[in-house]
Order: structure tokens, then sequence, then C-alpha cells
């Protein structure tokens, strides 16, 4: 009995041994596998860092990319616009080169003009009639235009420019002129008087009077018939072309100091249509009268000289136009004959012929000259007026 019941404790002590063994082994176990598993985490953060790192390089890369790009486009741009500015300087000194050449060439040929003698006609071709106007003086983009040079130093009116249509013609009737151009010393002539207010652009083209800067003092036949005959077949081409343009300059040429100018320089060419070219230059004489251009006086031949006109000590006086007087006043008309000859006259001054019943084909009988055909008038240098 003793030995079964001491028997029987050594069994359980045994299993609370092997219970106790096991639990021990299973605590071992899981320590064991705990710590095993530890070591994971860690791994994992590392990557994950790296991976950050990684990326961060990577978007700082693109970053330096886009900013190198930037710097290179900025750099790119820069030297564009300091080409675009030099290109733009150089142009900017090529058109003032330009400009100085022109105006150069301009005065030479003004001088030229100036230094002309007159020979007994007092209206030349210039360059063989042919006008000088580049092709950005014809443009038309703008649409019409006129410009009048403010007046130089001494008072005169040294250039008038326009680009013209019919549209710019005005309508009204032109009020008496006002302003006295410098060089008026005007007198009385058998013919009517010495000087006129001539206006560069005639009024009938544009509606320009009383501008001081597109008025000179020109003598009668300057005026009329001589510039006239050319504004005229000006308003006729714009007339008759009313879609079509007229590129118009309109110079006086002075010798150096002169307050009067030795003539006039006139260019116009037809744009859009043909029928209109012209390049002349107009002398500032009057038959019988010797001018000083230096200020516009004179000394008139007794020929020349109105009866009216001659105090009793026999020297010319020299009263003032009426303010009325015309800038493009008809030639006074004198002795008319030539309205029944029923031939074909030609004006000695303008060397324009008229047929009968045409304007103009009435004049004084001192300025004509009778054809019998019409190729008589063409061979002897005329040519048939267009109104």
């Amino acid at each position: 009995m003793g030995d079964k019941h001491m028997q029987h404790r050594t069994w359980r002590r045994l299993v609370k041994t092997a219970a106790a063994l096991t639990i021990v082994f299973g605590l071992g176990t899981t320590s064991l596998t705990a710590c095993s598993s530890a070591p994971a985490p860690v791994k994992t953060t590392q990557k994950s860092k790296q991976a950050k790192a990684a990326s961060k390089r990577k978007a700082v890369a693109k970053r330096e990319k886009a900013e190198a790009k930037a710097r290179k486009a900025e750099a790119k741009a820069r030297k564009a616009k300091e080409a675009a500015a030099k290109a733009a300087e150089k142009a900017a000194a090529e058109k003032k080169a330009a400009a100085k050449q022109a105006a150069a060439k301009q005065a030479q040929a003004e001088q030229n003009l100036a230094s002309l003698k007159y020979q007994g006609t007092q209206t030349i071709n210039i360059n063989g009639g042919r006008p000088t106007f580049t092709a950005a003086d014809l443009s038309t983009q703008r649409g019409t235009w006129q410009r009048f040079a403010d007046l130089d130093s001494f008072n005169r009116a040294v250039d008038a420019e326009a680009l013209m249509n019919k549209a710019m013609m005005p309508t009204a009737e032109r009020e008496p002129l006002t302003w006295d151009p410098t060089g008026w010393h005007n007198k009385k002539l058998k013919s009517g008087y010495l000087y006129n207010r001539s206006h560069l652009i005639g009024y009938q083209l544009t509606g320009q009077n009383n501008n001081p800067k597109n008025l000179i003092t020109g003598t009668r036949s300057l005026n009329s018939p001589e510039m006239l005959r050319f504004e005229d077949d000006i308003a006729y081409f714009m007339k008759t072309n009313p879609k079509a343009y007229v590129r118009y300059s309109v110079r006086p040429v002075y010798r150096g100091n002169n307050l009067l100018a030795s003539g006039v320089h006139m260019m116009a060419q037809g744009i859009g249509a043909s029928g209109l070219s012209f390049n002349i230059y107009i002398f500032n004489v009057e038959a019988g009268v010797t001018i000083n251009y230096a200020d516009g006086t004179s000394v008139v031949s007794a020929a020349a000289t109105s009866a009216a006109a001659q105090p009793a000590s026999g020297r010319a006086s020299t009263p003032r136009a009426p303010a009325a007087s015309a800038a493009h006043a008809p030639v006074a008309r004198g002795n008319m004959t030539t309205g029944t000859t029923g031939k074909i006259v030609g004006n000695r001054n303008s060397k324009i012929y008229h047929l009968p019943g045409q304007a103009g084909y009435r004049m004084n009988s001192s300025n004509a000259v009778y054809f019998a055909t019409e190729q008589q008038a063409i061979a002897a240098g005329y040519r048939k007026s267009q109104r």
C-alpha cells in the first residue's frame, strides 16, 4: 500500500514536471519565434527610406533639368531679343542713313535746279518728265493724306506732299487769301498784277487755302497758266478716275537765303489708272520784269508797266494787290481774238493746244499760236487739252 502511494506520488510529480517542461519549452519556442521575427520591420523601414530618397533624388534631378531647360530657353530668348534689338538698331541706322542720303540727294537736286538759268522756256522737264517716287512713296495703305512742312527759319514755305483722290476735292467756293508769303512786293503791270499768292497744292485739289505752309509768292505766269495747267490735269484725272489716287509733290526752290523762290518743282503720278505722270520745273519769272529774288522787289520795263501805275516821276509804283486776288486766277484776257478763228489754237506758254469748243479755247491773242491740224500742233511740241 505504501509502495503504491509512493508510485502514485512519483507519477504525479513526473506529470507536473512534464507539464512544466511543456510550458517552458512552449515559451521558449514563442520567444524564439518572436526573436526571429523582430528584424522584419527594420528591413521594411530601410527600403521605404531608400525609396523616398530615390524619389527625392529623382525629383531634384527633374527639377534641375527643368531649371536648366528654363535657363537655356531664357538665354535663347535673351539672345533672340538682343539680336532683334541689334537688327532694329541696324534698321533704324540704315533708315536714318537712307533718309540723310535722300535729303542730301534732294538738297543737291534742288541746288541744281536753283542754279538753272531761264532761257525762254518757263516750264522744263526733269528726269525726262518721269517722276522719281519710290515704291514706299506710292503706297496707298494709309489712304489719302496731305502734309505740309513747317515754315523754315526765313518763314518760307518749303514742301507740300499728298496722296489724293476725288473725295478730297472741295465743293465750296474758295475764300479770299490774306496771307502774304515771303518776297511779297506786288505791283501792277499792264497785263495785271506781277505776283499771285500761289498755292503749292492748288485749292481745287484738296481745299487748302489760307495755309501759310502752302503759299508762296509766285509770278502771275508761274501761277497761271503754268502751275494751273498741271493742276487741271490732276483734277481731270481724279474726276474721271474716282477710285484712283494721285501722289503729288510740290517744292519751291530757293537759291540760298532768297525770300522769293527761283521756281517750283512739281511731280505727280497716277496710281490705279494710267494717264497722269509728270516731273517738271517752272521758273518763277515774268516777261518784262527784272526780279530781285533776295527780297521779291522788281524793276518793270516800260513796255510792261501799267499806265495807271506810273507816277509823274516815271517810276513804277508798287500797290498792294487786293486780298481777294486769286492764287490761281485766270490770265488777264486782253484782246480776245481766238474764239473767232475756227482754227486749232495753242498756248505758247503752256504748250497745250485747244480745239474749238474746248475749255481754254478763248485766250489772250498774244499767247496764241494757230494750227490748221492737230498733227501740226503735235509736231510743234504741243499736246491736246484734256478738258
